[in-house]
């Protein structure tokens, strides 16, 4: 979208010289319909380069499957889908710190070291709290499941 605060102005006619008429949305359409699809091969790439990515999903697979055994309600079913997201998103942006500080050195450095074991340790504190979480939801179902009253 251009406006008059971005600093940039529509693509002229001009810049596409195959054809005066181009719809210059169609492009901004395609750019914002690519960004789909490289955040989806990002997606792709922590599942199969992260082998805690594809635990954080098979554990949250089985809360899932736990979830739907328990007939949880769909409040706690969306705490539980919270929960599964947001480990996944801390693993991805561990996946991203580790791959700016080896980009930038393979040597050890102590501020590499910082790096990494910061956003791991998100990873880790994201975990936690989705394990806490899952007692709060999954708990009291439990409970009544094995000591009925």
């Amino acid at each position: 979208m251009h406006n008059i605060f971005s600093g940039n102005t529509p693509p002229s006619p001009t810049q596409y010289p195959d054809s005066t008429h181009v719809d210059p949305g169609s492009t901004e359409r395609a750019a914002f319909l690519r960004s789909f699809v490289y955040a989806w091969h990002g997606l792709i790439y922590a599942f199969r380069t992260q082998r805690n990515a594809r635990v954080h999903a098979l554990l949250g697979a089985g809360a899932i499957v736990l979830g739907l055994v328990l007939h949880i309600s769909p409040v706690e079913f969306a705490m539980i889908f919270v929960a599964i997201t947001l480990v996944f998103i801390a693993e991805m942006f561990n996946t991203v710190a580790e791959a700016c500080v080896d980009l930038v050195t393979r040597e050890y450095h102590p501020l590499a070291k910082i790096a990494k074991d910061v956003a791991a340790g998100a990873v880790l504190l994201n975990a936690i709290l989705s394990v806490v979480i899952g007692i709060l939801v999954f708990g009291p179902h439990l409970l009544a499941l094995f000591f009925p009253r």
